[in-house]
């Protein structure tokens, strides 16, 4: 009968009655109850006590066990001091005296840090960035400091606006993104270093940098006449490369032309040289006979250059011999001339007068005493 049926009216939950001695009952005589229900007896206090001591060594024993994943590290406490790493596997513990706290040492975790930055020539810009670390220590993890992301994410915000603080707004947004990531990476690590955090930076990715919207239009156009003077350096740089070995080249070729030049000059005049030693002295021999040879062939070579030569007499006119057209005529007539026969000469035929042969001769004559 349950203490609140109606036959326990006025009882409570220890099945004492309403009264001033209302409490919980004794230990004692609750063990005594047990007892005298059970068969009562030293005995069975005796064999009782025993199996429920086996019991919660039992159950004692079964709950030191425990397993460490593969990625992870164990960190034990013998009465809250450390002990010692733990490899992965399955171990055990004794219960209420070690303390195994697992830890992921192979996991790569992300903290991002942005927010509104003063840079070096006072302006503002918003940054963003994102730091990738995982666990090298679990016990400096564990104890080192309280909470050690929350200390990660404030030292990345620190060595960010440090960074930012110390690099010009246009290194931000173009060029410089880069060398600010490298600088945070290296001002991050001096600092948890110091704290003895057991993180490692695995990676810092600076996500993005942007003005702030109000001047938004003119960072945009000067980024992009940036952009524009890096294709044009790349384009001048691109055609110099075109254009330099073909100028060396032409160079080159100038060099020989130039040289072959020189040598062709100095050899034709070691000939002209040569030539003239060996007339020297034919010369000394016969000059006049000398002088009217050379005379001869520089003017072979003169009019075998021209169509048209000017004779001078001694009357005052002047004689025109066109000798392309005498050439023409002479080359054209030189076939017929071979196939006519030459009749023979008659009394009536007028012979060749020795006049015109005289005055060519006479005049010659004058011509070679005139020049010498």
């Amino acid at each position: 009968m349950a203490w609140n049926e109606p036959g326990n009216q006025g009882k409570d939950p220890w099945g004492n009655r309403g009264g001033k001695d209302q409490g919980p009952p004794d230990l004692d005589e609750v063990f005594r109850k047990l007892s005298s229900r059970f068969g009562g007896g030293n005995q069975f206090s005796g064999l009782g006590a025993g199996l429920v001591l086996l019991g919660l060594v039992l159950i004692w024993a079964f709950s030191g066990f425990y397993k460490i994943e593969e990625a992870e590290r164990g960190v034990k406490l013998r009465f809250g001091q450390f002990h010692e790493l733990v490899e992965p596997g399955l171990k055990w513990k004794p219960t209420f005296v070690d303390t195994v706290y697992p830890v992921n040492i192979q996991r790569v975790n992300r903290l991002t840090a942005s927010g509104m930055m003063l840079t070096q020539d006072e302006n503002v810009v918003r940054v963003e960035m994102e730091v990738q670390y995982r666990i090298a220590d679990p016990q400096k993890y564990l104890f080192s400091v309280t909470s050690p992301d929350q200390s990660l994410s404030e030292a990345m915000d620190s060595a960010l606006r440090y960074v930012i603080g110390h690099t010009t707004m246009d290194n931000i947004l173009t060029v410089g993104r880069d060398q600010v990531r490298r600088d945070t990476w290296q001002e991050l690590e001096g600092i948890i270093e110091s704290y003895n955090m057991g993180l490692v930076v695995v990676d810092v990715a600076f996500k993005e940098a942007r003005p702030p919207e109000e001047v938004k239009p003119a960072f945009d156009d000067a980024i992009a006449a940036q952009e524009d003077e890096e294709r044009y350096v790349q384009e001048a740089t691109a055609y110099a490369r075109q254009v330099e070995p073909q100028a060396r080249g032409r160079a080159e070729r100038m060099l020989q032309e130039a040289d072959a030049y020189k040598r062709r000059v100095v050899l034709e005049a070691e000939g002209e040289v040569a030539r003239f030693a060996q007339l020297l002295p034919e010369y000394e021999a016969a000059p006049v006979v000398t002088r009217e040879r050379l005379y001869l062939e520089a003017m072979e070579q003169v009019f075998s250059k021209t169509t048209k030569v000017m004779v001078d007499n001694d009357g005052g006119s002047m004689f025109y011999l066109p000798l392309d057209k005498i050439i023409q005529n002479q080359s054209g007539q030189a076939a017929p001339q071979h196939q006519v026969t030459q009749p023979a000469p008659s009394s009536q035929t007028r012979p060749a007068s020795p006049q015109f042969d005289d005055s060519r001769n006479s005049r010659t004559d004058r011509t070679r005493q005139g020049r010498n």
